[in-house]
């Protein structure tokens, strides 16, 4: 495997803002091996690590991939919605940009039903079933295609639990990332200075509140993914 695809230099990842963490009043001190300092009262990550472990995470991205393994990439919050749209389409990953459904996959028999759900009604507007109903019945079917549009929509073609899922923030993604624990699916999880890296099996210490280190991050788990599938469809 070589990792020259996703290295990451100090240079891209400073103009990206990914050491920059929070106040040092709101850190978890589980965090202290992966701050370097402080500066005018925000603590400030260390991109040694960051690089170090970012680069972890592609190759076990890029080993999963070639191996046919499915993802399911997690980012809710406003400044990392359209990040994980984009790069779930292009890696051709599940996700969930919106809010996440409790026990989307610890209970995995409900969200299959919703799924199902949402596939025949997406198919009765197709082909126009739905304008044959009387106009109440119609809206009401509408809305709740919307409704699962909206948070079912990323993961329409998923058929089972993911074998591997992105978390793009802890705190915010606490939820999903209890779930993943408990049924024992494999995670890769952005960290912030307020965050516990004990909880991610793979944990990246970077900023994960701005939208360039965000972006940044993604962008190299997801070329590694790219590659890791490309390398999977030759091999069959």
């Amino acid at each position: 495997m070589t990792k020259r695809y996703w290295n990451i230099t100090f240079e891209e990842m400073m103009e990206a803002r990914v050491h920059l963490g929070h106040y040092t009043r709101r850190w978890n001190p589980r965090m202290a091996p992966f701050i370097s300092g402080k500066r005018k009262g925000i603590h400030i990550t260390n991109l040694t690590k960051t690089a170090r472990f970012l680069s972890e995470a592609c190759d076990l991205a890029f080993y999963a991939a070639s191996k046919g393994k499915q993802f399911l990439i997690v980012g809710t919050k406003k400044d990392a919605a359209d990040f994980v749209t984009r790069a779930a389409i292009r890696a051709r990953c599940h996700y969930v940009n919106k809010k996440w459904l409790g026990g989307m996959l610890t209970n995995w028999y409900t969200t299959e039903t919703r799924l199902r759900k949402f596939r025949d009604l997406r198919t009765a507007q197709k082909t126009g079933k739905l304008n044959f109903l009387p106009k109440r019945d119609a809206a009401m079917l509408k809305r709740q295609l919307s409704h699962l549009e909206t948070y079912l929509g990323g993961i329409q073609y998923m058929t089972g639990l993911p074998d591997i899922v992105i978390i793009v923030d802890q705190q915010d993604e606490y939820t999903a990332l209890q779930e993943c624990i408990t049924l024992g699916i494999p995670t890769i999880c952005l960290i912030d200075t307020n965050c516990d890296p004990d909880l991610a099996d793979l944990s990246i210490p970077a900023n994960d509140d701005a939208r360039a280190s965000i972006r940044l991050i993604l962008n190299k788990l997801v070329f590694a993914i790219c590659e890791g599938r490309s390398s999977y469809i030759r091999k069959n």
